[in-house]
């Protein structure tokens, strides 16, 4: 988060809520995470009018609308670039983007790229359903292989973006998940992402009720949502199961999940999370984890990393320029080259 926004001494979350009736259908994810970033909002206590709210084009684009802050729906696929530029014009606004699988990494898979590569200071949130829901169950970047949909009858016959790969082989310098099921954790997460100075990039799983219900079932149902996440906290040791009673050991070059106490592994085996250091090949690890492998998913904050920023870099350009360039009129500029007269 920019330092140089102007902090207002307190706000709640009501006031960042707009008076548009929010038109998603029932059940659906967005509703949840509409709700966790109002609350985000309120705990930054950062004035509405300092804050702008970017989309594309899709279910989880229309969130502009909800918002009592600046906003603005672009076009599909361009949201990232819309926010750069708002972000780079305005550095003081605390700019977000709420973009969906579809919307992000398909046809604005080169502008969430280069967003990512550049690190400007916006917060990227990635509402990943694993389907194109507003236009009506078509198989997304993110579905998996062999997924039935209108647009793939028979299955598909392609592997799906995993969006921690594309966010770290960028170069990101934040990259978190969660769970649209987990308000209080989902909130903590936002406002984690809205102070990272640099992109911010938040990978919610989100379910569609109508063309994708369940579709996170297999990790977010209470039943055994323990047994199949693993939060993530810096500092803390890698735990998981009903009772923290599993964690997280590197075996050779790779994470295993085992039992304390068991096989001869005790607390002290177990990894300590650094999401701040630079090793970007084991926090890439820590995201692909997945239940088929025999691990936990990894939610919380996975990378959160120092680097430059475009736009301090941009501005701190400009002012070099000016200050070789001293600020003259109009006239008197276009008077400093070639010039001729015509009588």
């Amino acid at each position: 988060m920019d330092t140089n926004l102007k902090m207002a001494p307190s706000f709640s979350a009501k006031d960042y809520k707009s008076d548009q009736y929010v038109r998603w259908c029932p059940g659906c994810g967005d509703h949840a995470l509409l709700n966790c970033l109002h609350k985000a909002m309120s705990e930054l206590s950062i004035e509405p009018h300092m804050t702008a709210v970017i989309s594309g084009i899709g279910c989880s684009s229309r969130l502009p609308y909800y918002m009592n802050t600046y906003g603005f729906h672009t076009i599909h696929g361009r949201g990232a670039a819309i926010a750069t530029g708002v972000k780079t014009a305005k550095p003081e606004l605390s700019v977000w983007l709420a973009t969906g699988d579809g919307d992000c990494l398909a046809i604005g898979g080169n502008h969430f790229i280069h967003a990512v590569r550049r690190n400007v200071d916006i917060n990227i949130l990635l509402l990943n359903n694993k389907i194109y829901g507003l236009t009506k169950g078509q198989f997304s970047p993110t579905s998996d292989r062999g997924f039935v949909s209108k647009s793939s009858p028979y299955g598909t016959v392609e592997d799906p973006f995993h969006p921690v790969e594309l966010a770290l082989g960028a170069r990101g310098t934040f990259f978190a998940r969660c769970i649209d099921v987990d308000l209080a954790n989902t909130t903590e997460i936002l406002v984690d992402a809205a102070k990272h100075k640099g992109t911010s990039v938040v990978e919610i799983l989100q379910n569609c009720v109508i063309f994708n219900d369940d579709i996170h079932s297999n990790i977010v149902d209470k039943a055994w949502r323990a047994e199949r996440t693993i939060l993530l906290k810096h500092g803390e040791k890698m735990l998981f199961g009903t009772n923290n009673e599993k964690g997280l050991v590197m075996d050779g070059w790779k994470l295993k999940a085992v039992t304390i106490g068991q096989d001869g592994y005790t607390i002290d085996d177990i990894l300590v999370h650094d999401a701040k250091a630079g090793d970007d090949v084991l926090h890439l690890k820590l995201g692909l984890m997945a239940p088929e492998n025999g691990l936990p998913v990894a939610l919380g904050v996975i990378r959160d990393v120092k680097e430059p920023t475009y736009d301090e870099g941009v501005a701190s350009q400009i002012e070099a320029v000016k200050a070789k360039n001293p600020v003259r009129k109009l006239k008197d500029y276009l008077m400093t080259k070639d010039v001729w007269e015509v009588k």
